[in-house]
């Protein structure tokens, strides 16, 4: 049973794992037995947390790249394929967040949250799949959000680009279950991480969110850890197309 959740021997690429949920994610992925590749957009910041995972006893390594960008993803893919070693699990996780009134949204924002949340999964997932179809093994997780299926004030073009995501992992999970590949996603409810400080720190809306909330509390981080291990190991082994919700019950009972 230890190896059913086991990722020795895994290699796995964590984009935007330079800081928050991905830099936690980075890090319980390493404690079962991963070696993870971190990567930003700038080599010095994944440098530090690769640097910080080795000092631990941990294998990772360092690798920067703009998500967006598809020549350099194509080159940082095939140096890590050639120079460090077959991606066995790639979690796309980057991703960015605006907030305003749907009426006010400026353009340029739209466009780089689209880019971001959605292309990216694209660019990045089609050029690890062609070295995953090779060898005929590998897992593709896509971090979703419950505004995968919900909508919320100021984050109109966010909720599309998750849902995008979700729709996403499924044509892809279609496409590449023939070779042996699983595509699934995580979809996190409301976690405390930097990105939601500000709610956090506001009384009416945690109030709000306790209320909705089967678990009646915001989700602390480390809680995402449980389903990336999972969705990583030979546990997953037959889970295709699915996105999997962390989120308290909140869209069960919403």
């Amino acid at each position: 049973m230890s190896e059913l959740f086991s990722l020795n021997h895994k290699r796995i690429l964590v984009t935007g794992s330079a800081r928050g949920i991905g830099r936690l994610l980075a890090q319980g992925l390493a404690e079962h037995g991963a070696e993870v590749i971190i990567n930003s957009t700038q080599q010095d910041k994944s440098q530090a947390v690769a640097d910080e995972l080795n000092a631990q006893g941990f294998k990772a390594h360092a690798v920067a790249f703009d998500v967006t960008d598809s020549s350099a993803v194509q080159k940082s893919i095939d140096f890590i394929e050639q120079n460090i070693g077959p991606i066995d699990v790639l979690i796309n996780n980057a991703g960015i967040q605006r907030r305003h009134p749907f009426c006010e949204f400026p353009e340029k924002d739209y466009d780089d949250i689209i880019n971001v949340n959605q292309k990216s999964v694209f660019i990045v997932s089609q050029i690890v799949a062609r070295y995953m179809v090779k060898r005929q093994q590998g897992k593709i997780i896509n971090i979703g959000s419950m505004q995968s299926e919900l909508g919320r004030d100021t984050i109109t073009p966010y909720a599309a680009s998750k849902g995008a995501v979700k729709m996403l992992t499924r044509g892809m999970c279609v496409e590449l279950a023939r070779y042996n590949i699983q595509v699934n996603g995580i979809a996190p409810g409301y976690f405390k991480t930097e990105l939601t400080q500000a709610l956090v720190e506001n009384k009416e809306f945690s109030d709000w969110l306790c209320k909705r909330t089967p678990a009646a509390r915001w989700g602390n981080p480390e809680e995402l850890i449980g389903a990336a291990v999972f969705l990583s190991s030979k546990a997953s082994d037959f889970v295709n197309g699915h996105l999997l919700f962390v989120d308290g019950g909140m869209l069960a009972a919403v």
